[in-house]
């Protein structure tokens, strides 16, 4: 499990970005792959899979 912070999540588009806590990277993430309902600024974990356009955060759950 990777640990991150929402950079940003605009919930009528569905979509956002986590910023790995380890790495400083940041990985797209859609409303699909959340378990908990998330807002900038909330930390969260999160798993990566492979997408379309690279990583994505999956399973994202708050801290």
């Amino acid at each position: 499990m990777n640990k991150g912070i929402v950079k940003f999540f605009n919930e009528s588009k569905g979509f956002g970005f986590i910023k790995d806590e380890e790495t400083g990277k940041e990985y797209f993430v859609h409303s699909t792959g959340l378990k908990d309902r998330i807002n900038e600024g909330d930390e969260v974990t999160f798993e990566l899979t492979e997408g379309k356009k690279g990583l994505n955060a999956v399973n994202v759950k708050l801290v």
